[in-house]
């Protein structure tokens, strides 16, 4: 194994971020527009508005567990990669929110000496 003097490699691993996070609303828009799908009927198909399609597919909204299986039931997407895509984008956004993660840090040395 190859290690850098004084350098977990494990923690180098750990710290990596990408460098273009995704929000699974960019890929189903491409989706929908790829296969000439108007909004207004998707919507209808799934049994939501056109706006809060609008909003998902201009990630003015969260993907959730429910709008993941709807969009499986008609698109044929696996939920679990729309949730998954939509879990490392909310990780992202989290961990570049330096307010937050000063407050993470002041938790973990907390944490550290209980």
């Amino acid at each position: 194994m190859i290690t850098l003097e004084g350098i977990n490699p494990t923690m180098i691993a750990n710290n990596l971020m990408p460098s273009n996070p995704v929000h699974p609303g960019s890929i189903l828009k491409e989706e929908v527009e790829y296969r000439g799908l108007s909004q207004k009927k998707l919507a209808m198909e799934m049994g939501i508005s056109p706006s809060l399609l609008n909003e998902l597919l201009n990630e003015k909204r969260a993907v959730t567990v429910e709008y993941a299986l709807l969009f499986e039931a008609t698109l044929g997407i696996k939920a679990e990669t729309l949730i998954g895509i939509q879990t490392d984008y909310n990780l992202y956004v989290a961990k570049s929110n330096k307010s937050f993660m000063e407050r993470l840090a002041k938790i973990k040395k907390v944490a550290a000496v209980l």
